[in-house]
């Protein structure tokens, strides 16, 4: 099926993001076009679309092609993807080393993204050397930025004293932060916060916010960790975080 664009319709990028929920064919044809004349927004666009199959048929290696493209004009975002490509052998063989590479560069340019995912590899020792000290101050670069993400595994960092003093009222507040952003690991740290408090029924409210959220492995792990709760309000959570995983895995 083809569809009649006008001109200011393919470069109008920003309208492309919010055309893509209403009508993902349409709005490929745009991202295409746009892309086609040089629109850096959409060719990082168009690798997306590319990598999630949306509006598109899906090709990895050319959604690959495309970041690469708008990443050597200066895209941090691109340049992100570039390396969750990489890392995850989208398009590619998996290679965390290469992945690290285009997570520094988007990172040491400020991108908030970049600097969680290389903390994420530095956290975890994949592609590059275990460095905790980096890993935090990355976390805590991205999450001053109002990263959700990078603000609960600064808050954990908080808690449990690693490789920084220990800041519980700190941590607290991180994981506050982390969870009003919608961050679902946040929420539910801030849950196991506020429980540990005997604030049970606002926690009962961030765990029911993380299990709407949560994806396959956290949900999997929340439910065996919330079965040691001794509340049995929280305890009885566990079974609907099974539940949520098992309905999950049959999609």
């Amino acid at each position: 099926m083809s569809f009649q664009l006008r001109r200011e319709e393919v470069l109008d990028v920003a309208g492309l993001t919010a055309m893509l929920e209403e009508s993902p064919a349409r709005a490929a044809q745009a991202i295409l076009l746009a892309a086609g004349e040089g629109e850096v927004e959409a060719q990082a666009l168009l690798g997306q679309i590319l990598l999630d199959g949306q509006g598109i048929a899906q090709d990895q290696p050319l959604a690959l092609r495309w970041f690469g493209i708008a990443a050597g004009r200066g895209h941090l975002m691109a340049r992100n993807m570039l390396g969750r490509c990489h890392e995850h052998g989208w398009g590619c063989a998996a290679d965390a080393s290469v992945a690290a590479q285009h997570y520094r560069i988007a990172a040491e340019a400020g991108l908030d993204w970049a600097m969680y995912n290389l903390a994420n590899l530095l956290a975890t020792g994949r592609g590059v050397t275990v460095d905790h000290q980096q890993a935090l101050a990355l976390y805590r670069r991205a999450a001053e930025l109002g990263h959700a993400k990078s603000m609960n595994l600064l808050g954990r960092y908080l808690e449990e004293g690693q490789v920084c003093p220990a800041d519980p009222l700190a941590a607290r507040d991180w994981y506050r932060r982390s969870a009003e952003g919608g961050d679902f690991r946040g929420q539910f740290s801030y849950a196991a916060v506020l429980a540990a408090e005997g604030r049970v029924d606002e926690a009962v409210v961030w765990l029911e916010k993380a299990l709407a959220g949560g994806n396959l492995n956290f949900l999997r792990v929340a439910s065996e960790t919330l079965l040691s709760a001794t509340d049995p309000k929280i305890q009885g959570m566990a079974a609907r975080f099974s539940l949520r995983y098992a309905e999950l895995q049959r999609v």
